[in-house]
């Protein structure tokens, strides 16, 4: 049973008999087994199936999931959120999802905002709906604010497309999107690939603000400046190969 705000149920409910609309949660995570299993309860309120990727997890993060109610899959080596992320989505569509959401799994998203992320699609207006924790005042630290930021400037040099917060991993995903996303990045990179590839598919696009919590043990899991400067530099090798 899907959970939605008042306003929206007869829309919801018209999608759900006459397209028969099958919406499956993606969560890509890394150790994430003493976080996971509140975000799969969550986000289970508002979608028909949880596909969790536990991507080379070394911890109890498989496992938990299972219990929780998720469809797992388990990498046997680290391969990355990009990578990780292409797995759910192929094994959601393998499900017979025409709409996917993709959350991380520490708990930084919150699945109440998943409704709001979902309109945009159900109302025919976009093909892929893009998460903007800028959009609220959320406390957000200038670290995070810093690296996204550049994140959205190397994302725009590379598709020609601004996006306010193009390393975030709360996306939708609609019926058009879902049949023709193919990433092929396996790292933090993959969020620019999304964005590229909704430049070169034609994809409708919509920022929705969302609320984002950060602690230090969320802070402690993101990118580094090493590895966002790696990051970058893959994005602008792969954009000048293309």
């Amino acid at each position: 049973m899907i959970r939605v705000p008042e306003w929206h149920s007869l829309l919801f409910r018209s999608v759900m008999t006459e397209e028969s609309a099958k919406i499956v949660a993606v969560i890509p995570a890394y150790n994430e087994g003493t976080r996971v299993a509140d975000v799969i309860r969550s986000a289970k309120e508002y979608v028909d199936t949880v596909v969790l990727v536990a991507d080379g997890s070394s911890d109890n993060t498989a496992n938990v999931a299972r219990e929780a109610g998720a469809y797992v899959l388990e990498h046997m080596e680290n391969c990355g959120a990009g990578a990780a992320t292409m797995t759910g989505i192929e094994a959601a569509r393998g499900l017979g999802a025409n709409v996917i959401i993709t959350l991380d799994a520490d708990g930084q998203h919150n699945p109440d905002d998943i409704p709001a992320m979902l309109k945009p699609i159900l109302d025919e207006r976009a093909d892929v709906v893009f998460a903007n924790r800028f959009g609220q005042r959320n406390k957000i630290p200038f670290i995070r604010r810093l690296f996204n930021g550049i994140g959205n400037i190397v994302t725009f040099g590379a598709t020609g497309k601004w996006t306010a917060d193009s390393q975030c991993g709360f996306k939708v995903f609609g019926p058009k999107a879902v049949a023709e996303v193919d990433l092929r990045m396996s790292g933090f990179e993959f969020c620019t690939e999304i964005v590229r590839e909704s430049v070169q598919r034609r994809w409708r696009t919509v920022e929705i603000p969302t609320k984002v919590v950060y602690s230090e043990y969320t802070m402690a899991k993101g990118q580094s400046f090493g590895s966002g400067v790696k990051t970058a530099l893959k994005i602008l090798l792969r954009t000048f190969l293309r």
